[in-house]
């Protein structure tokens, strides 16, 4: 089976290189854009109604990967499915950021953690009641390692 994906836009940010990017980059106040190539732009329809919105987007700079890791809050290796890292076997991200406002094919983002330039694949609405559906979850072996986390 072959899948071919094409990006949907590009993310600008203000980091540079994946040094730069914050861990919990979400409880940082640094803005940065979506810019929509013009043939998606009416897709953009509606989305203004939202405080959050879901990134779906290409680590264009990973260029190989590992199928474990050392992740961050840890010392030892993790399989690659159970931690966030970018060296993944699609390099495919996801990150929910926090939408300021939009402006024509441009959207001013906040929270972003990608690197400038970031191919964007996809966009969702972030919904509360469908991305939070669960009450008790189970955290692996972050358990311990993380507190609860306050929402912005």
């Amino acid at each position: 089976m072959r899948i071919n994906i094409s990006p949907i836009g590009i993310i600008h940010s203000p980091y540079k290189k994946a040094a730069d990017v914050p861990c919990q980059a979400y409880k940082s106040g640094k803005k940065g854009c979506v810019k929509i190539y013009s043939r998606f732009a009416q897709g953009l329809d509606d989305i203004d109604g939202f405080s959050h919105i879901i990134l779906v987007f290409y680590f264009h700079k990973a260029e190989s990967y590992t199928l474990k890791a050392i992740p961050y809050r840890d010392n030892v290796p993790r399989g690659v499915f159970s931690i966030r890292s970018p060296w993944r076997p699609n390099h495919i991200g996801v990150s929910i950021v926090k939408l300021l406002k939009r402006k024509g094919r441009e959207l001013i983002i906040q929270g972003m953690d990608v690197i400038d330039r970031t191919p964007l694949l996809d966009i969702k609405p972030y919904v509360p009641v469908f991305d939070e559906r669960y009450s008790h979850v189970r955290i692996g072996w972050l358990t311990g390692k993380i507190g609860k986390q306050r929402k912005s």
